[in-house]
């Protein structure tokens, strides 16, 4: 298998409502017209919003469960200032803020915000770190 993750699928409760956080709040672009599902397309990896309940049936979970599913997204910036920016436009969009940014023991800045199902996405700038134009990271040797 190759090392790399392709795409992140949040199981949603309401698809248009978590449609609007990610399209209209963050001002993401969607790449699909089909009813049902939808995906963004990041740098080099899709994420696609589709009905919690269908997800757990589809990868054999049966009834869709709430809570922390031990994961986090991340959303890397590129300065302390772009964190603050994106927490503040997070929590405009309707986001919670779990925990606001600060600095971190590892040297760099960030903070935690919930969508609207509950999925944490953690903001950071990571000074070890770089990122292209396009947004791409690269672990620095």
């Amino acid at each position: 298998m190759e090392q790399r993750v392709s795409m992140v699928t949040l199981g949603v409760a309401d698809l248009d409502r978590s449609r609007r956080f990610y399209e209209d709040g963050l001002g993401w672009k969607r790449a699909n017209k089909e009813d049902g599902i939808v995906f963004f397309q990041l740098p080099g990896a899709v994420l696609g919003l589709w009905s919690a309940a269908s997800l757990a049936e589809e990868v054999g979970l049966g009834e869709a469960s709430t809570g922390f599913g031990g994961i986090a997204l991340a959303y890397n910036a590129r300065s302390r200032e772009a964190v603050d920016e994106v927490l503040t436009e997070a929590e405009a969009a309707g986001a919670r803020i779990l925990k606001p940014a600060a600095e971190t023991f590892w040297g760099g800045y960030s903070g935690y915000f919930c969508d609207p199902d509950g999925h944490p996405w953690e903001v950071a700038f990571n000074p070890f770190w770089s990122l292209d134009a396009a947004g791409m990271v690269t672990l620095s040797p």
